[in-house]
């Protein structure tokens, strides 16, 4: 699924002059009720609230990832802004955020929006397509950004289940990825997990638990033969089968944390 398919034109804003975290909320949420995304804007400010209240939903390096999922939505959504001066998110890393991305989810067993999220989120790991991003002069040049860079990732699941141990690798590790909603952590940790690994040439194999399942689940196998295990939760994960292990455990919400406590292991070991 392309990255780009759920976004209309109307829902994409750069360069805004926007003062706050609810000036912004009020704006997506005032234009997806115009393009029917919802029939109910404040329901809808609700759910985003709701789930700011669980956990910031900023995602470090200014970037934000809101999300809502309730009866007010009519059809899956994705919004975008770029916010000139950057405002408040609560972010872990104190920054404020000037790159956003909101999502409107319908309350319902279909989390195709999900997998959207997972692809978004691997791809904003990418530093240079975070600042194409925000630099882009028009909204057709915001989209085709979004679609190149699509075009060339491949989904972060199949990247995951292809991963095989590095040759000559000094390290094998395993770890588990999950977030209370499933959405963008959840992938971001995994991707960042990922990088780190391969940057100090270990083996890594990630299992995601967001809210489409367990993806990628470790086997006994490989669970006995790594060497560390790396959980990055904010939800609960089966533990009883890393008894005996070498284990870290981290916040995904803080899934900076879980790339530095890779490093960290990586350097003691």
């Amino acid at each position: 699924q392309k990255v780009n398919n759920p976004i209309q034109k109307g829902m994409l804003f750069l360069k805004q002059n926007i003062s706050s975290k609810a000036e912004a909320f009020e704006l997506l949420a005032r234009q997806a009720k115009s393009l029917d995304l919802v029939n109910d804007e404040k329901l809808f400010m609700k759910a985003l609230y709701e789930r700011e209240e669980e956990a910031p939903t900023s995602i470090g390096f200014k970037i934000a990832i809101p999300h809502g999922k309730c009866d007010a939505v009519t059809k899956p959504g994705l919004a975008a802004m770029v916010i000139k001066d950057g405002v408040d998110f609560d972010s872990l890393d104190d920054e404020p955020v000037n790159l956003l991305f909101l999502i409107a989810a319908p309350n319902t067993e279909d989390n195709i929006h999900l997998d959207v999220l997972s692809k978004l989120s691997m791809l904003l790991m990418d530093e240079n397509f975070v600042e194409k991003l925000k630099n882009a002069s028009s909204v057709d040049e915001f989209l085709e950004i979004v679609d190149a860079a699509d075009e060339e990732k491949p989904d972060l699941n199949d990247q995951l289940a292809a991963q095989t141990e590095t040759e000559g690798s000094v390290c094998r590790i395993i770890a588990v990825t999950s977030c209370p909603t499933g959405i963008a952590h959840t992938y971001m940790a995994a991707e960042g997990l990922e990088k780190a690994a391969k940057s100090h040439n270990c083996s890594i194999k990630v299992e995601t638990r967001g809210s489409g399942g367990a993806k990628n689940v470790l086997t006994d196998e490989e669970i006995a033969n790594a060497d560390c295990v790396i959980v990055a939760a904010d939800a609960k994960v089966p533990m009883d089968r890393f008894d005996g292990k070498k284990l870290i455990e981290v916040p995904v919400s803080d899934y900076v944390s879980c790339i530095f406590y890779s490093y960290r292991y990586i350097d003691i070991s």
